[in-house]
């Protein structure tokens, strides 16, 4: 029996397709081990987002060939379906895969003959939303759902369409079957993943991803619906209150901003103002109670003057957001943006990006703090591995929280009296 090792770099959308791929190769009786084992086959599922992710990638892909250099090193993700032909020419790659393909990953690893395959399909012509069939999160009480594929917003900056081709949206009822079958295996929580899940069901004509909320609210036994990112523009109105009704969605959102400026926004082709996403965070402020609203930021996009990055730095202050993940512009081959005039200096970025990374601190700490001496639910996930006996979990409003004596797997009320600053984690005594 063959054994398969699958490393997975990049997004949760990514995780779910690795934890697919795994589900497979189980079926057709591979035997599946960790990627520090050798095996004789290795799967690189691989991320092209930023210049980060692709040095990663290079670098997976060289550790596989060193633990077994008789083993099959297999690439597919995002940037494989990009690669020209740079792949090909990497001697340390057998096969090529692209994200349409994977579902016959199986079959394109069989009829391997020894030479380099690239087996990359048009994604820009897919239609069709790859059902994997049963999938099972491989972590223990929260499992990513991937109800959506592709994007259709062609950001400046973004080689992801590219990668991914139009939007795809899931039938329905394939995604009731599976988080039924999550919840019949123990899973509490579900995070609905995607693309770009705000444009679910704009090729079905007939659907939107609030379908999806009031149909998965209804399934006896799940405890948690929590939504991955999500455009401000899905944020109206009427999404907040069909929202605040549901007795199981997390009070969590997360909203790609990307920039607090005006200027840079429209030179992202980001179809929103700072003004309109202020709306959004206001219309979600007054539906619920402490929201956590968490966002991505791009520092030091082409032609972002010290003058624009202070009015991004303004706004975030202003805004507070629980959490902002703070990355770096990163020039992507194929995108406007890469030719842009104005490209801004590594150093630059680095001091911005500290700038924000400070402020996200601060503003997750403040927010945990709220949540201390107060009765809060936490579903707890594992035991931490250097401190046996103790639990880690988390809220819906994605506070971490350390605990003992607790059950993994279960929803406790609990009231933290503690807290770790480094962590900002709450602590149960």
């Amino acid at each position: 029996m063959k054994k398969v090792a699958i490393y997975t770099l990049g997004c949760k959308v990514n995780q779910y397709e690795s934890d697919a791929m795994y589900m497979m190769f189980q079926k057709n009786n591979y035997n599946m081990v960790d990627f520090e084992e050798q095996a004789d086959i290795y799967v690189i599922n691989t991320c092209t987002v930023t210049g980060t992710g692709d040095k990663k990638s290079r670098q997976i892909i060289r550790r596989a060939r060193r633990k077994n250099p008789e083993a099959l090193v297999v690439v597919t993700g995002c940037l494989a379906q990009v690669w020209d032909k740079e792949g090909v020419e990497l001697p340390e790659v057998n096969l090529i895969v692209g994200n349409q393909d994977r579902k016959n990953i199986i079959k394109i690893i069989e009829r391997y003959e020894g030479e380099t395959v690239k087996e990359i399909s048009d994604i820009m012509k897919q239609r069709d939303f790859w059902e994997a069939g049963e999938v099972l999160s491989r972590e223990r009480t929260r499992a990513y759902v991937k109800i959506q594929d592709g994007c259709d917003r062609f950001c400046s900056y973004c080689i992801i369409p590219y990668a991914r081709g139009p939007v795809r949206s899931r039938d329905l009822d394939s995604i009731k079957k599976e988080v039924v079958n999550l919840v019949d295996n123990g899973f509490k929580e579900i995070v609905l993943t995607g693309i770009h899940i705000a444009s679910y069901g704009r090729d079905l004509k007939t659907l939107t991803l609030l379908d999806v909320l009031k149909e998965l609210d209804n399934i006896e036994g799940l405890e948690r619906i929590r939504l991955g990112s999500i455009e401000p523009n899905f944020i109206t109105e009427e999404s907040v209150e069909v929202m605040k009704n549901m007795k199981k969605l997390c009070r969590h959102f997360h909203l790609s901003l990307q920039s607090g400026n005006n200027d840079t926004l429209k030179r992202m082709n980001r179809r929103y103002t700072i003004e309109e996403f202020e709306e959004k965070v206001n219309l979600l402020r007054q539906a619920f109670e402490n929201p956590a609203l968490t966002t991505d930021i791009i520092v030091g996009f082409p032609g972002e003057t010290e003058e624009e990055f202070q009015r991004t730095y303004k706004f975030l202050d202003r805004i507070e957001f629980s959490r902002m993940h703070v990355f770096p512009y990163s020039k992507r081959v194929g995108t406007p943006a890469a030719i842009m005039e104005n490209q801004i200096s590594d150093s630059i970025k680095s001091e911005r990006v500290k700038l924000l990374t400070d402020m996200s601190d601060r503003n997750e700490l403040a927010f945990a703090k709220k949540f201390m001496r107060k009765e809060i639910e936490v579903i707890f996930e594992h035991e931490l591995k250097d401190k046996l006996g103790i639990y880690e979990g988390y809220t819906d409003r994605y506070v971490k929280v350390l605990a003992k004596g607790v059950e993994i797997g279960k929803s406790e009320k609990v009231v933290a009296n503690d807290i770790d600053e480094e962590r900002m984690t709450l602590i149960v005594e």
